[in-house]
């Protein structure tokens, strides 16, 4: 192995840490690692790229999916003293409910994800969009926690969300599948925020969101690439879901614990720093080419 591979492996390394932190902290991975490849970019075709940076987000996934699989796994075996026939007797009728109002809010973005994503990631993904949406939410992050200090949140666990909560969550997700750098995360949770919904339901909805949406997109990509790997860029895709993976379970209970006892300020504030930082960078960079 020449250590131009070996640098290529830890670039893809790096990416797989980048996106177990970014997508489950409302801080949007997408722009992070729009910037990240732009700064440090792997060595690999436009077509790769565009379906690493999607795809990799399955390690994450199966973070939420271990974490959580109590609270969604919607099957069981059979009570013996049960009265219950049928199908009803294996099925968890809450953690179905559940899904149901998940496949409701995931409506609005698969619908223009399918419809409009090479279109969106030709013209949106580029670093001005990244930025100015990373500072937009991060204004709409402060605004929103101030505005809490004097309001109680309405919903304060999942079985209080209604189907007319889930859709309106939906639509504010539908912001980050436009916008890179409004982030999945952080854009439904502004949407739950805002409409009263506890930050530790607004946290753990927006993870379960994650699973057909992230799911469905890197599906997606797969297909659109093929399954025609060179060994290169398959161990580089291996490495990046694999840290992806083991970061985010460290990042997602991390977040739980936070939000206890802190808001979501302080991501706010990192959002605009990192906007303006963004837009610096790039107008010296341009100005120095010109």
């Amino acid at each position: 192995m020449d250590l131009a591979a070996i640098l290529e492996y830890l670039k893809a390394a790096l990416l797989g840490v980048v996106e177990g932190v970014t997508e489950w902290l409302p801080i949007s991975s997408t722009g992070h690692m729009i910037l990240l490849n732009e700064i440090l970019p792997l060595n690999v075709s436009e077509e790769f790229w565009s379906m690493f940076e999607v795809v990799i987000q399955l390690g994450a996934i199966l973070a939420v999916v271990i974490i959580f699989w109590k609270q969604i796994w919607p099957f069981r075996m059979k009570d013996k003293d049960s009265n219950e026939k049928g199908l009803v007797a294996f099925v968890k009728t809450d953690i179905m409910n559940l899904w149901g109002k998940i496949l409701v809010a995931c409506i609005p973005a698969a619908v223009v994800g399918l419809l409009f994503d090479e279109i969106l990631e030709k013209y949106l993904y580029n670093y001005v969009v990244v930025a100015l949406a990373l500072i937009a939410f991060g204004v709409a992050f402060i605004v929103i926690e101030n505005r809490n200090k004097t309001h109680k949140p309405k919903i304060n666990t999942l079985d209080e969300l209604t189907y007319k909560t889930a859709i309106i969550i939906g639509m504010f997700q539908l912001l980050a599948a436009i916008f890179p750098g409004a982030s999945r995360s952080g854009s439904t949770i502004v949407g739950a925020l805002l409409i009263g919904v506890s930050r530790t339901v607004a946290a753990e909805f927006t993870f379960f969101l994650a699973i057909p949406v992230m799911a469905g997109a890197s599906l997606l990509k797969l297909v659109r690439f093929g399954l025609n790997f060179s060994s290169y860029e398959l161990i580089i895709l291996v490495i990046g879901f694999t840290v992806a993976f083991f970061v985010s379970i460290v990042v997602i209970k991390f977040l739980l614990q936070f939000i206890k006892k802190h808001d979501f300020k302080v991501f706010g504030w990192y959002r605009i720093a990192l906007g303006i930082a963004v837009l610096i960078y790039y107008a010296v960079n341009t100005f120095a080419k010109a």
